[in-house]
């Protein structure tokens, strides 16, 4: 059975973690961007990550941080992965040592394909709508149909998923894995366990009828 990896993000305290993780979360997203509803200091990040059950990834988002910020965290929080949701350079975002995805914005003229190879050394590409002034968690989607099917890194579908529609997202679309945020809340930056919950199981579903 093909399995969809499921990466819950804006996380922020020990009990959603936890939930996420015990529905079968197979990673969790810790913001760093302080204009964000979701942005949560190290330590906070810190307590979660040593919350996580084992093979649970701890993911950091960061848009546009310094370099010597990004070190600083690191010192803090034992993160497995690093998202970058900005104009990262691939140089930069190399040179922390851990493994990372960056962010393509669907919408602004991206050609994809070109983008994967630019940042040919990523582990994935996220696919995320493209709303000006926004760095993501936006709750908006794009066009599933706008992705080229010769992509040559692995897809993190993101953008507008929700428990109502990522069975389908999944059924067309075929991610490596999909990432949500607001579609699990109840309000901005706040996570509905339920809807976490939900999510996963419309995810596995999907999952156990295409596999």
């Amino acid at each position: 059975m093909n399995r969809t990896r499921i990466k819950i993000c804006g996380i922020r305290d020990v009990a959603h973690a936890k939930v996420a993780a015990d529905a079968g979360a197979d990673a969790i997203g810790l913001n760093f961007h302080r204009p964000s509803s979701r942005f949560l200091e190290a330590a906070q990040a810190a307590a979660i990550v040593q919350a996580l059950p084992p093979m649970v990834s701890a993911v950091g988002v960061f848009v546009d941080l310094p370099a010597g910020d990004i070190r600083a965290i690191l010192r803090e929080v034992r993160l497995d992965m690093l998202q970058f949701h900005g104009d990262e350079t691939p140089g930069y975002c190399e040179q922390f040592g851990i493994p990372w995805i960056h962010v393509a914005k669907v919408g602004r003229g991206v050609d994809l394909v070109e983008y994967a190879g630019r940042f040919s050394r990523a582990k994935a590409l996220i696919l995320d709508a493209d709303v000006p002034g926004e760095a993501g968690g936006t709750g908006r989607a794009f066009d599933w149909t706008s992705i080229p099917r010769d992509m040559p890194l692995p897809l993190i579908l993101s953008g507008g998923l929700t428990p109502e529609n990522v069975g389908r997202a999944v059924r067309e679309v075929r991610p490596w894995a999909v990432d949500v945020s607001s579609g699990v809340e109840s309000s901005r930056g706040v996570k509905d366990p339920a809807r976490i919950v939900e999510f996963i199981r419309s995810v596995r579903s999907e999952d156990a009828t295409t596999g």
